[in-house]
This record gives C-alpha cells, structure tokens and sequence, in this order.
C-alpha cells in the first residue's frame, strides 16, 4: 500500500479479530436464545439446537463447491469482450 492509499477498517488485524469474535458472540447468544424459547417445528430436525444455523452454513458450503465446478463449464478467455 503506498501512502497516500485510504486505510479501510478490516485492514487492521485488530479490528479483523473483534469482528469475528463478535460474530461468534451473536451466534452463540442466538442458540441460548432458541434452547429457552421453544420453536413449534414442522419436522423433527427442525427442533434440533442451531439446525438452522448448521444447515445454512451446509447449504453455503456447497453452493461454493459446486460454484468451483461450474467455473469450467462457464469461464470465458480473458479477452472475451475485446472481440
């Protein structure tokens, strides 16, 4: 970076770190929050602790590997648009 570049806040480690442990915080809270108060759940998984919260990163995850995959079928010469 030279010096007269703008310093975002993630550029800081420090912030990086707050960041993430804040997050981990929130989610921790939110599973307290479900185990005290009940769900009325469709299906049986659905009342499992953090199944939504598991399932949602699951899903994420795979939508990356098969993003992975699809990036052969769908990827373009770098001077696609230049023709």
């Amino acid at each position: 970076m030279s010096e007269h570049e703008k310093r975002g806040w993630l550029d800081e480690p420090r912030n990086v770190d707050r960041l993430f442990w804040g997050l981990a915080i929130v989610c921790a809270l939110l599973v307290v929050v479900e185990l005290v108060f009940g769900r009325h759940a469709e299906f049986s998984w659905e009342g499992w602790p953090g199944f939504y919260g598991a399932f949602g990163f699951a899903v994420f995850v795979a939508v990356v590997l098969i993003g992975k995959r699809l990036r052969r079928f769908l990827r373009r010469e770098e001077d696609y648009y230049d023709r």
